[in-house]
């Protein structure tokens, strides 16, 4: 088989990457309006979504077009997937005819595998396990806040500095965005807590794997005291796709909502991050939803910058 450039973990990516994908993001932002990109000009790329979506779905349709490229959108329903058919065989038909896809599926297994017998060019628009898009636009926000959004004098150095001394509080359940901060923190060296309630464990592969890149985080049961001195706290639903019924999980996690003594107990410039859609009183409350809301809503929006140069990276 043959082997192309894949980004379904953040561990496809080198440190030096992205940073290089932070620098080009910033560009890609500040000049949208202007910016005639055809770098994707002529290129198919396929959306395969197993799981529903708003912005990860949108944002990269969109990216896709402003690059240049004509994006094909794929349900379960639209292809035979839907019907039992192996992914393998899916894979191999679908090289035939497109560029590139961008994957939202269930077990990292799933995307793995179709990877392998796709043979090209394969993005994570997220599964069970990681959320890397996510994750890249997220760490990219905070960027963008503590050197207060002046992204056209981006300085690599002055980013890695910055970064690097930052303290990151992930709130919740111990699910893919947290597998995703656990994956970002060895190659950028932030300090990473994640507070989350006992008996919830961290996927034993996604310790492994950080293990061997000499990853280094702490995991706490107090939410007051894992939120001290934070510089950014983030969450992401409490319950995910297909979990709504699991009231013993609800009830555990209700206790770690992100309220006003969590907030006070960070940084006074503390920064507060949720990737969307919110459940409001559940996770977070409403009144620090909406006092950080703008610092949350960039958020989305740069999903679309980041993703933009990733597949820059990827697909041209």
């Amino acid at each position: 088989m043959k082997t192309s450039r894949n980004l379904l973990s953040i561990y496809d990516l080198k440190e030096n990457e992205i940073y290089n994908l932070f620098e080009r993001s910033a560009f890609l932002k500040a000049n949208r309006s202007s910016l005639c990109n055809n770098c994707l000009s002529g290129k198919k790329i396929g959306l395969i979504f197993e799981k529903s979506s708003t912005r990860t779905r949108v944002s990269f349709e969109v990216g896709v077009v402003e690059l240049g490229g004509y994006p094909i959108f794929m349900s379960p329903k639209d292809l035979q997937l839907g019907r039992g058919e192996p992914i393998k065989d899916t894979a191999r038909v679908l090289k035939r005819y497109i560029d590139g896809v961008i994957v939202r599926t269930f077990e990292q297994d799933r995307i793995e595998e179709f990877a392998r017998y796709f043979e090209k060019p394969v993005i994570n628009g997220l599964t069970d396990l990681y959320h890397p898009a996510q994750i890249l636009a997220d760490i990219f926000t905070v960027y963008e806040v503590k050197t207060g959004g002046d992204l056209k004098t981006f300085k690599d150095n002055n980013a890695r500095n910055i970064l690097k001394n930052l303290k990151i509080t992930y709130f919740g359940d111990a699910n893919n965005m947290a597998n995703s901060w656990i994956s970002l923190q060895p190659l950028l060296g932030f300090e990473l807590v994640l507070a989350i309630p006992e008996g919830f464990k961290v996927d034993e592969k996604v310790l492994n794997d950080s293990k061997k890149m000499g990853g280094n985080f702490v995991v706490s049961h107090d939410k007051t005291s894992a939120a001290r001195n934070a510089d950014v706290i983030t969450t992401d639903v409490f319950i995910s796709m297909g979990q709504e019924d699991n009231k013993e999980k609800i009830d555990r996690l209700k206790p770690f909502i992100i309220d006003d003594g969590v907030v006070n107990s960070a940084k006074n410039d503390v920064i507060f991050l949720h990737c969307l859609p919110v459940h409001r009183n559940e996770e977070v409350t409403e009144s620090v939803f909406e006092r950080f809301s703008p610092y949350v809503f960039e958020e989305a929006e740069n999903r679309l910058h980041v993703q933009k140069a990733i597949m820059e990276m990827l697909f041209k």
